[in-house]
């Protein structure tokens, strides 16, 4: 595969750079979408504009939706005005509503007069959301069905409104307000006698409403391997249609977030390969300088100490044993938790029971290190020295899980996504209160 697509790239590169527009054509030609939208990921702006503007007008908006939405911004940029026009106008409803987010709002205002009246009134009301609530991820094209249609007519209906629908394996049945009452399946549809009325084939409707976080409500959907779910307003009205591959997207770009921030840092917005090395930096020196100055506890908190170590110096030995250890379990409950929370089997209202759950999780995982810490520094150096290396490992293990597993939720209280309260901040709260219990013991048990 990789071998295909590097013939690919040096094919394109010589036409490329002599602007030889009837070999870029012919080459362009004969690749599919996903690999044209590789290549144009690893571009600069004006070869990706070039090599865009010679795609067939089909292939040109499978290859856009196939661009992660900051590059799309940056491809408008590099388009000519009749080219960024058709290409907003063939996008769908729910595609153009997030490009509008990442494009500068005179540009995006300046677009979205220039729609025709069908597709702007697809848009609009998508841009009345919040932009991490999955209304604006919702498609509006959908076909409804009314509980008073026989089978047939619902066929005929289907076909006759379903050339445009973002599906019509799941179609929502409403009243005559547009109040959702259940859904119906294509597939019953097709196999059910054509007298019978969709009233008595359909089902309850498990719904999301608009307002709803993107996330939560596309991990429900998820979850419930549901092919398509109706999206409604705060009066339970019908608005638009969230699909299962829609929903898929959001939690994996979710996901990746996440993974980033438990990294430390922000996540990159577009391919790697074609990020400025200054958009890289920017996206660590902050978490960077955060956990830089977060670390200073630690330096004091060795320097309040620093008498006991001058007695002991054995015990520096075994600082990074035990800051790693109590970084390591409260990251691990708190990468647990979050994603507990994120799929719903937890809430905040069970913090108490998590944080209870994660004292004795804490303490039977420090209760084993701490016997094997005993056994080998006893060995090695003295069992005064072994009881306090396994009192601290037992000590900071359920400190550690307790604290990891309740900060996610704290986060969630306040707000603030939960990845971001994860192992960084944990980690440097760790390190110090590990350093903290660690001569505290220590000054008990040695008589220091």
């Amino acid at each position: 595969m990789d071998e295909d697509f590097d013939e690919f790239r040096a094919r394109i590169e010589p036409a490329l750079r002599s602007r030889d527009l009837a070999e870029l054509g012919r080459v362009l030609g004969q690749h599919d979408a996903p690999e044209i939208a590789r290549l144009l990921e690893r571009e600069d702006a004006t070869d990706r504009a070039v090599l865009y503007r010679l795609l067939p007008r089909d292939t040109a908006l499978e290859v856009f939706e196939l661009l992660d939405s900051g590059m799309r911004a940056e491809l408008f940029t590099g388009l000519r005005a009749d080219d960024v026009a058709r290409v907003f106008e063939d996008l769908d409803p729910d595609d153009r509503a997030q490009l509008v987010d990442e494009l500068p709002a005179g540009v995006a205002q300046k677009l979205m007069s220039g729609l025709s009246v069908r597709e702007r009134e697809l848009t609009a009301p998508m841009l009345g959301y919040p932009k991490d609530s999955i209304g604006r991820f919702m498609s509006t094209e959908y076909v409804r069905l009314q509980p008073q249609f026989t089978v047939g007519d619902a066929l005929t209906h289907v076909r006759h409104r379903g050339q445009d629908a973002e599906t019509i394996y799941t179609l929502p049945v409403t009243d005559a307000h547009r109040r959702v009452l259940g859904v119906v399946g294509l597939r019953d549809l097709v196999m059910g006698p054509s007298d019978r009325l969709v009233a008595d084939m359909m089902t309850d409707a498990r719904h999301l409403h608009a307002r709803e976080e993107a996330e939560t409500a596309a991990r429900a959907l998820v979850e419930a391997q549901l092919l398509a779910a109706p999206v409604v307003d705060g009066e339970d009205r019908l608005v638009g249609i969230l699909t299962i591959d829609d929903a898929s997207r959001i939690v994996e770009e979710a996901e990746d977030e996440d993974a980033a921030r438990q990294g430390a840092s922000e996540p990159l917005r577009r391919p790697y390969l074609t990020t400025p090395v200054f958009g890289i930096v920017r996206s660590r020196v902050v978490w960077l300088l955060v956990l830089a100055v977060s670390a200073l506890f630690t330096v004091g908190v060795l320097d309040i100490f620093e008498a006991t170590l001058e007695q002991v110096v054995t015990l520096a030995l075994f600082i990074p044993l035990l800051t790693g250890t109590a970084g390591n379990t409260g990251a691990q409950a708190a990468t647990t938790v979050t994603r507990a929370l994120a799929i719903g089997e937890v809430s905040v209202r069970d913090a108490a029971s998590v944080a209870w759950r994660e004292v004795r999780v804490g303490a039977l995982l420090g209760g084993m290190l701490g016997v094997l810490g005993f056994v080998l520094a006893s060995a090695v150096f003295s069992v005064p020295l072994g009881l306090v290396i396994g009192l601290t490992l037992f000590s900071v293990c359920t400190l550690a899980a307790t604290v990891g597993g309740v900060m996610p939720m704290l986060a969630r209280v306040l707000r603030a996504d939960p990845a971001v309260f994860s192992t960084p901040f944990i980690s440097t709260f760790c390190d110090a209160t590990s350093l903290i219990i660690y001569f505290l013991v220590a000054t008990w048990i040695l008589q220091l």
